[in-house]
């Protein structure tokens, strides 16, 4: 095919890349050359808009055995075991095809895990959706929920922790992220770097079909009108292979086999080949007339561009293919000797003996366009919204109007969907401040947790950066864990936009402000730009996916309240924060202002005096607070749990609203038996934190003083009722 202006544009390349490929190849390229360098230069692949700034994010630490650069992050729990995980976006995919969008990008974060030798034990979602009335919303809930069910189930990992949230900004691009946890011995990881010349380059799984071709480039442009058309560019799951595939890998890996392996995702077999030649620096010859194919005729490019799933690249020993064979053989799969390892330094594309493609390996690596892309610094807002100019409205009617919102409601529909309890290891579930799983056959456990929040990020990105990594630090610590790790997956819009590009800029300064600080590093995560439709940005949405250690499971924390007539104490100073809360979005349609300060101060020393108190067995539940402030924080606890909660006001407070609904950070609410008060007191003075005894547990009421009084049993109906009317 003649290489027009038009093919150059449809394969997301811009004048001047075209340029420096015909300088890199010293002539021009053919077509299939041309859909490699699309593949591997687009955003999805190349992070060439976002490497300058992910280069600054602390990537190293004392338990940190793999930082970003594999296809998963690696954290040591000690007694040699590791935990392996990883985030990742699937947005395009899912707003085009939400069951299989869904479904495949589950599929493509376990293989990220079990790449690594890494045994799947959990896996986890954060998943955005546009307003409930938008008419499209309803059907992408019900697509992309069953996609992650139908997949997860399928396979046997459960689906242990998430979040869901509503909101216009997602009308036209929702926001599908899917993390995975495994579990491997210190001595078993495996990596992708190729090793060695004339080695054996193995394609194991499915077979290649045309489905998902250019789902890279796909996912790295904005949508428009036509954004229905590109149903083709998404790929079909199946879980069964999947799993077949994962038990494969792993009996493979029980051998000295095994020199490198990678899953073919983004870009297929396109970027397996050339991320693992490019890491060892070596090259890689294909013959691509062995390929499996499940249709006919299929052209080199297609093979080469293909995202079906399924799929596996491996290197091998001398003398190995023979044994490899008969296990994937066992496992009904294939597995052909498909090309070689070479010293020439080159991807090197062959099909029946003709050579179709020949390009240096650093032309599609070390040598993509890196773009230091101009951006703007956003002024933290000025305006401060006087509440007492605003209509008054009674505390029980904000209350009950919060709890019964899309966002704050039980999301029991979605999370019954998922198995959480296959694999019997998961000790607490979905619904508490983190997932508690148990490292099989041992005391210790993890716990995990994703979180975003959009709001802030969009108001003072600096701040929403730093705001999103303390919340899922708050998260792992109300279990008791102590934090070690987190994965990030920064969906944003258009990176030549310098609005865009100034609050990506700006989120990772203050991630990284709160890493450093809370000594709680990035080991892996995943970058999705363009999510918009007709230049209409989302807004900026960093999820981070968080990974702490629980050394000895003695007993499970929760926020459910344990006892009648127990102590509640708030750590944390309340100043009643209520610019870019929940209470002013609900109430009042209010959306502007400054999100809460940042204290990194406070919120270290407050998380660690808490896990103090936890490992000290002095305390029946923990509860962090963040959206809504305390009083939904405080109602949570009560419906979750057979006890409600008498609550007092402040003697000297003047405003019961931003007291109890204002979003101040660093806080948290501990339910204390009355004979341990005395100790955790003291340890809480020692340690210099500020704290206040707001009231007690009791019988069938949840009551603020002088404010409101609601029965338990209504306070849960509340809360269950929006989904079951959706």
């Amino acid at each position: 095919m003649k290489i027009t202006k038009q093919v150059i544009e449809e394969h997301g390349l811009k004048t001047d890349e075209f340029l420096l490929i015909q300088k890199l190849l010293k002539r021009d390229p053919n077509f299939l050359e041309l859909g490699i360098f699309s593949a591997m230069w687009n955003e999805h692949c190349s992070y060439k808009s976002s490497r300058i700034h992910l280069k600054n994010l602390p990537t190293k630490g004392e338990k940190v055995i793999q930082g970003p650069g594999e296809n998963a992050g690696v954290i040591d729990i000690g007694d040699d075991d590791a935990i392996v995980f990883k985030i990742e976006s699937h947005n395009h995919p899912s707003f085009i095809e939400p069951y299989q969008g869904a479904a495949t990008g589950v599929g493509g974060i376990l293989r990220d895990v079990f790449t690594m030798g890494a045994r799947p034990i959990a896996l986890l979602n954060s998943i955005h959706f546009g307003s409930p009335n938008n008419f499209k919303t309803k059907n992408l809930l019900n697509g992309v929920v069953s996609g992650i069910g139908g997949y997860g189930n399928s396979i046997g990992i459960p689906t242990v922790a998430g979040e869901t949230k509503f909101n216009k900004t997602y009308d036209e691009n929702i926001l599908v992220n899917a993390m995975a946890v495994g579990h491997v011995k210190k001595n078993k990881i495996f990596y992708s770097k190729a090793k060695g010349v004339n080695k054996s380059v193995v394609y194991v799984g499915s077979k290649t079909g045309r489905d998902g071709i250019h789902g890279a480039s796909m996912a790295s442009a904005e949508f428009d009108e036509n954004s229905e058309e590109k149903k083709p560019t998404v790929q079909v799951g199946d879980p069964f292979t999947e799993k077949l595939l994962m038990e494969a890998c792993l009996e493979l890996m029980r051998e000295d086999s095994i020199i490198s392996i990678q899953d073919m995702g983004a870009a297929g077999l396109t970027s397996s080949s050339v991320e693992m030649a490019s890491k060892g620096e070596l090259g890689i010859e294909l013959n691509l007339e062995k390929v499996p194919c499940r249709e006919e005729k299929m052209t080199p490019y297609e093979m080469m561009l293909s995202e079906s799933q399924e799929r596996m690249l491996i290197i091998l020993e001398d003398g190995k293919e023979k044994s490899a064979k008969k296990i994937f053989e066992k496992w009904d799969l294939d597995f052909v000797v498909i090309g070689k390892t070479t010293d020439t330094k080159k991807l090197i594309l062959k099909y029946n003996n003709k050579i179709e493609g020949e390009i240096p390996i650093s032309a599609l690596a070390s040598e993509a366009p890196l773009y230091n892309r101009k951006w703007d610094k956003k002024k933290l807002p000025k305006n401060k919204i006087e509440i007492k100019k605003l209509k008054k409205i009674k505390m029980e009617d904000a209350l009950i109007k919060i709890l019964s919102s899309s966002n704050h409601s039980n999301k029991r529909w979605i999370t019954e969907q998922f198995d959480q309890g296959v694999m019997c290891d998961t000790a607490q579930k979905s619904g508490s401040d983190a997932a508690i799983i148990r490292i099989h056959g041992k005391e210790k456990a993890i716990a995990v947790s994703v979180d975003s929040s959009a709001n802030y990020c969009k108001a003072h990105p600096l701040t929403g950066g730093k705001q999103i990594v303390c919340e899922n630090w708050r998260n792992l610590v109300s279990v008791g864990a102590k934090p070690v790790a987190i994965t990030n997956c920064l969906n944003f819009g258009n990176p030549e936009d310098s609005k865009v590009m100034g609050e990506f800029a700006e989120c990772l300064i203050g991630i990284k402000e709160s890493c450093e600080f809370l000594n709680y590093p990035v080991v892996s995560g995943n970058v999705s730009f363009y999510n918009g439709t007709n230049k209409k940005n989302i807004s900026p949405t960093p999820v981070i996916g968080g990974v702490g250690i629980i050394p000895k499971l003695k007993k499970i924390m929760s926020h459910n309240l344990k006892k009648n007539n127990s102590k509640i104490i708030l750590i944390g100073k309340t100043f009643g924060h209520l610019e870019q809360s929940v209470f002013f979005e609900q109430i009042f349609s209010i959306y502007e202002g400054q999100p809460p300060e940042v204290n990194l101060t406070n919120e270290k020393n407050n998380g660690e005096s808490v896990l103090e108190i936890i490992n000290k067995d002095l305390v029946n539940s923990v509860h962090d607070i963040s959206s809504g402030g305390l009083i939904v924080a405080l109602a949570e606890m009560s419906i979750g749990s057979d006890y409600g909660l008498k609550i007092n006001k402040p003697k000297k407070l003047t405003n019961s609203i931003e007291y109890f609904f204002g979003e101040d950070q660093g806080r948290y609410l501990l339910e204390i038996d009355n004979e341990k008060m005395s100790k955790v007191e003291n340890i809480l003075e020692n340690n210099n934190i500020y704290y206040e005894i707001i009231g007690s547990t009791q019988k069938d009421f949840f009551e603020v003083e002088g404010e409101l009084k609601i029965d338990t049993k209504k306070l849960y109906k509340i809360n269950n009722q929006w989904y079951n009317n959706y």
